[in-house]
């Protein structure tokens, strides 16, 4: 098992743009923890830019790791669930309790008229017995404890045990079923039906069930998501898909901008808002170019990774298992750096590319404190002693 090199690229490059997306977040006019003064509508076609396919993309990277991951277990002595879910839910189980209450706290000061005055070690002694603290309106209200953006881990784990269920229960099936996808998916149908399922779930789901990153009652997004994970595993290890991708590579990137293009010409260049939504039928087709969208530009980026799919650097094995880390960190570090940098009156020309440099520094900064001490390591989803990465090793773990 040759590593993949060119997931390694993708997984690097995806969490990357997760950096930038939520130091976006903090300037659009859509709801998020702490907002500027400043926020409007400007950024946000480029924010669309990724957004129908950037989680959608780290599910199939952890569906191929995990495949990965189950090769080596399968080699070894065989433990896989126990390992995996604890390199998922302690990160997850410290990020609720220790590195996602700084943003509640924030948000809290921001958001409760007259602001929230009580202490941090006030907001913990509440943060901990649970419940909500502050209801803008119904529904609307921030509660704890919270997973915010490490919803992702959560998610992943379930995943994982629903593919263990399968892998218990139905071997030979699943087997059958990757033979068969790796048939189909060897041509043009590596375009086709990944991108019909993702077009059909958006059409059927997203206007029924809203994006909660709850688990339960979040169906639209496990119809996205759950595929996604599945089809990486399945075909983790079928040159014929990775071939066909690179393949067709200039395609998917054609058709994935042209519906980018639509869909940020109609929402910001049409007229067209919440506040006056474009007819039904307009709505469902922009569903159908969103789930076209979807697919074709994570067709696109693997396609034009696997060429460097041989390819080391010294800069890729630093990042690699920098990943898991710097992303549970992110968050907390754009949100406490924003809310700080308010009182400065920056301009956004000159804080928006600061809080990107400093975010990246100061969780890089984290990176380089807890991959030296081993009590940190398994917090932040490391294995507790580092690990040099050989070509012929599995991916990086927890994701």
């Amino acid at each position: 098992m040759q590593r993949r090199l060119d997931i390694d690229r993708v997984r690097v490059l995806a969490f990357g743009l997760l950096v930038l997306y939520h130091v976006g977040m903090y300037y659009v006019s859509w709801d998020w923890h702490v907002k500027s003064p400043h926020a409007s509508a400007t950024l946000e076609p480029l924010m669309l830019l990724t957004s129908p396919w950037r989680m959608s993309l780290l599910f199939v990277v952890s569906g191929v790791a995990t495949a990965f991951l189950l090769a080596k277990a399968n080699r070894g002595d065989g433990r896989f669930l126990g390992p995996r879910s604890w390199r998922l839910l302690l990160p997850l189980v410290f990020g609720m309790y220790v590195v996602v209450p700084p943003q509640v706290y924030y948000e809290l000061v921001e958001k409760v008229p007259g602001g929230f005055h009580a202490g941090y070690a006030a907001f913990m002694g509440t943060y901990l017995r649970g419940g909500d603290f502050y209801c803008a309106a119904p529904g609307d209200c921030v509660d704890a404890p919270t997973w915010n953006h490490l919803w992702f881990l959560a998610y992943l784990w379930a995943y994982t045990v629903v593919l263990w269920l399968l892998l218990k229960l139905a071997p030979a099936a699943m087997q059958s079923v990757g033979g068969w996808l790796g048939r189909r998916l060897s041509g043009p149908g590596a375009l086709l039906w990944p991108m019909a399922w993702l077009a059909l779930a958006r059409l059927a789901l997203a206007g029924r069930f809203e994006s909660t990153h709850d688990l339960v009652d979040d169906w639209y997004n496990h119809a996205q998501y759950l595929p996604m994970f599945l089809l990486g595993y399945l075909l983790a290890f079928s040159t014929g898909f990775w071939e066909a991708l690179q393949r067709h590579r200039k395609v998917a990137l054609g058709i994935a901008l042209a519906g980018y293009a639509v869909i940020a010409g109609v929402w910001y260049f049409s007229g067209y808002s919440d506040e006056v939504p474009p007819p039904e039928t307009l709505r469902l087709l922009l569903r159908l170019v969103w789930g076209i969208n979807q697919w074709c530009a994570i067709a696109a980026m693997f396609g034009y990774a696997y060429r460097l799919r041989d390819v080391d650097s010294p800069a890729l094995r630093y990042l690699a298992p920098a990943v898991f880390p710097v992303y549970i960190l992110h968050q907390t570090v754009i949100v406490a750096l924003a809310h700080t940098a308010k009182p400065l009156a920056l301009p956004p020309l000159l804080e928006g590319p600061l809080l990107v440099v400093l975010t990246f520094a100061a969780c890089f900064g984290g990176y380089e404190l807890i991959r030296r001490v081993p009590v940190l390591r398994p917090l932040f989803g490391l294995r507790r002693e580092a690990k040099r990465l050989p070509l012929a090793d599995a991916p990086p773990q927890a994701g």
